[in-house]
């Protein structure tokens, strides 16, 4: 009589405990959504944010031309290019050559610019495990910026007296670092750790020759190396936009397929051989990929800094640490940033001041406070 009695109550207590973890999950799956939301949310702040920064930058200059009017440009010659009308009257008018052919290539390229160096900074800091780490860690810096005084200075080129003797000479000298790297990772016993003093010390004997040429050449060109140096988005050409578009964008889309091996490498080497990714290989893929993106970038900008260091910390405060989200945010963020720069650039001088310089003078102080600010570490 007992057991029967009980049964009904055992039945209700058990309904009442499948209803309560019912609940349960229903509130964490929805909490998990909500979590996952807020850093797509950021992602599309920054994305916007680039966006909206990058049409004020059109209006940024000694012709004066509104925002509608300049995005009204863009929008004919795409249209224009899309059905093939004939734009020749469009192209002699005023706007048309401010807009298309001086201002826009230059915006298109801090967008890219800020874009790679920011992606690669992430992959950078997740494959060293080092939060100071950046693109310019692996000495890649040093080696673009020896090509390209080699080529300015001396005249020495693996293009000859192309107009792409810098460039050519900067994407190959930025490389060398890379392989330095990768022959020292095969060595016994190499970690993270080696793979960054190996950077830093190939860093210090490419920045020594460097100084050397320009002991030896004219102010002129000595004057030409140091703007070169300082990094700068004023590149000229569509061409030039369009190969460094191909780098940017193939090396994002290799980032991306390897986020995921790239969030069980930064918990560490054993982590990922317990569930069979190959830590080395996969540290060496990375490495590749954010020296193929640096490298076509600097060569063509100059080295801009702090931009793929800070960038990935900032974004690292709203997104987390999971590399799908992280990458995404910190690339738009830079491209927000490179932006920002340049046209502070343009409006604090009567002449343009190089965005290198400005990226400097607010990735420095803003670094400083992260490091202040932070109580427990973010990483």
């Amino acid at each position: 009589m007992g057991d029967f009695e009980t049964d009904p109550i055992e039945r209700a207590v058990g309904r009442w405990l499948e209803r309560d973890r019912a609940e349960v999950r229903a509130e964490q799956v929805t909490d998990y959504h909500g979590y996952i939301w807020r850093k797509v949310l950021f992602i599309i702040l920054c994305a916007v944010g680039a966006f909206i920064i990058s049409g004020y930058a059109l209006t940024v200059g000694p012709y004066d031309i509104s925002i509608l009017e300049s995005y009204r440009v863009v929008w004919d010659v795409i249209v224009g290019a899309i059905s093939g009308t004939d734009m020749t009257e469009l192209m002699e008018t005023s706007d048309y050559r401010v807009i298309w052919e001086m201002r826009l290539p230059r915006i298109v390229t801090g967008v890219l610019t800020g874009f790679g160096l920011a992606a690669a900074g992430v992959v950078m800091q997740c494959i060293l495990r080092n939060p100071l780490a950046d693109p310019y860690t692996t000495g890649i810096s040093s080696g673009a910026s020896f090509g390209a005084t080699l080529a300015m200075g001396l005249g020495i080129s693996v293009a000859g007296a192309s107009g792409y003797a810098v460039a050519a000479n900067a994407f190959l000298f930025s490389l060398i670092p890379t392989a330095i790297i990768l022959f020292v990772s095969k060595m016994r016993g190499a970690s993270p750790t080696t793979m960054v003093m190996a950077g830093i010390a190939v860093m210090y004997i490419f920045n020594a020759m460097t100084t050397m040429i320009k002991l030896w050449v004219d102010s002129d060109t000595l004057a030409n190396i140091f703007v070169w140096s300082v990094g700068s988005i004023e590149i000229g050409s569509w061409d030039n936009v369009g190969i460094m578009f191909v780098f940017v964008v193939l090396a994002t889309v290799m980032m991306m397929v390897m986020s995921r091996r790239l969030n069980v490498l930064s918990a560490g080497d054993e982590s990922a051989r317990s569930i069979g990714v190959d830590a080395n290989r996969m540290r060496i893929i990375a490495l590749l990929v954010v020296s193929f993106v640096t490298a076509g970038i600097v060569s063509f900008t100059g080295l801009i800094g702090f931009v793929g260091l800070v960038c990935p910390h900032i974004a690292r405060i709203f997104v987390g640490s999971d590399v799908r989200y992280l990458l995404p945010a910190s690339a738009f963020f830079g491209s927000a940033l490179i932006m920002f720069a340049d046209i502070v650039g343009r409006l604090v001088t009567e002449s343009t001041l190089q965005v290198g310089v400005i990226t400097a003078f607010i990735g420095g102080p803003l670094f400083l406070w992260l490091i202040i600010r932070q109580k427990k570490e973010v990483w």
